[in-house]
């Protein structure tokens, strides 16, 4: 699950590093280009809202398939790419099926009667794992063969996990029973029921914002002066990243010990020293290898012990639960890069660390105002 859930949430970050060849390839602008990871981060949460809650609806084995077909044959719509209006279409599309993750992640957590924020954990590293790796495959595979292998190469992962997903995944009972327009009405519907989730989607989308805003203007950061690192060399800094895949399962135990609260009021604090480090030290690469550090421990760890608050509400709807939260937290990503590279365009790096220090100010007084968590979360 943790691999399968990697490999498909990878494509919606392939573009990252590389923005800058995708650049030249088509002769766009820096703004027109960053416009495809906008667009993957909007799609991600078009899928989120409309295709993930199914999970709820028919059997999460079906709809894994499902959306891995799709995801296949927008890989390859990328891939193949012949003018920009394709290539904006395959992006979107790919955020779109890319949400087999966000299927696995609540059908993980309905396999489980206890330690689900550590379950939740695991599965959650495999998803950072496959962010990091991302940055990293797109950076070489593009100075090696060109951006477009890096897309076509991916459809062939994919392909690889749906075959095995259909030999080693278990079946899950579905629990709905209405329409599928009943269904999105009472997934719009959890955010009413729950101050918990309300609460936690707000900082979500405030933490991940800050985490797209960062990597969207770092590529076009290291790509100029004084720098002028490759897209390599760019995807390098995705290693950098991996204390977060490695602390994700200790902040689920943290949540299953009913201590929540104070793992956010950490999470967000660390996300916010982060960006002061580019702030005090611009254009120090050390200042640049200590903040995606810091900020992609504090980014994932917030959203582990998010996701553990969560799924304790109600097991029965953890597809509609976890469709509210991750559509506000992709839609926090989307809206995070899009003014993030309006302000690089417009003031640089200055404008557009200023930006995301103020998500991170806004998501600590957020998590401040959380009605304290003081037992163990019910499951």
């Amino acid at each position: 699950m943790a691999a399968t859930a990697g490999i498909a949430v990878a494509n919606v970050y392939y573009s990252q590093p590389i923005l800058q060849a995708i650049a030249q390839h088509f002769d766009i602008t820096t703004e027109k280009a960053g416009s495809i990871s906008v667009l993957s981060q909007i799609g991600y949460g078009i899928g989120l809202f409309l295709l993930t809650p199914v999970g709820d609806m028919i059997e999460r084995k079906k709809l894994i398939l499902y959306l891995q077909i799709g995801l296949i044959a927008s890989l390859l719509l990328i891939g193949f790419a012949p003018n920009l209006s394709v290539l904006y279409a395959g992006s979107l599309l790919i955020g779109v099926f890319a949400v087999v993750a966000q299927v696995i992640l609540p059908m993980a957590a309905s396999l489980v009667q206890e330690h689900r924020g550590k379950v939740v954990g695991q599965i959650f590293t495999g998803l950072l794992i496959g962010i990091l790796v991302a940055r990293v495959f797109s950076g070489f595979v593009t100075n090696w063969l060109g951006w477009q292998y890096v897309y076509i190469l991916s459809s062939g992962l994919v392909m690889a996990t749906a075959l095995l997903m259909q030999a080693d995944f278990p079946t899950v009972p579905t629990r709905f029973t209405g329409t599928y327009f009943g269904l999105l009405r009472s997934t719009v519907a959890q955010l009413g029921r729950f101050s918990p989730l309300r609460k936690a989607a707000l900082t979500g989308m405030l933490a991940f914002g800050t985490l797209s805003a960062f990597w969207v203007t770092l590529t076009f950061y290291l790509s100029g002066a004084p720098f002028h690192y490759a897209p390599s060399q760019i995807g390098l800094f995705g290693l950098l990243a991996a204390a977060g895949a490695l602390v994700a399962p200790v902040f689920g135990k943290l949540a299953d010990k009913g201590t929540p609260h104070r793992s956010l009021l950490f999470s967000t604090s660390l996300t916010l020293v982060s960006i002061i480090a580019l702030k005090l030290f611009p254009g120090t690469i050390i200042a640049i290898w200590i903040t995606v550090i810091l900020l992609d421990i504090g980014v994932q760890a917030t959203q582990v012990t998010n996701i553990a608050i969560i799924y304790s509400l109600d097991h029965t709807a953890n597809s509609r639960i976890n469709t509210v939260y991750m559509t506000s937290y992709f839609v926090g990503g989307a809206l995070g890069a899009f003014f993030a590279i309006q302000l690089y365009d417009a003031g640089g790096w200055a404008w557009s660390t200023t930006f995301m220090a103020l998500l991170s100010i806004t998501a600590i007084v957020n998590v401040a105002t959380m009605q304290p968590i003081k037992k163990p979360l019910a499951i």
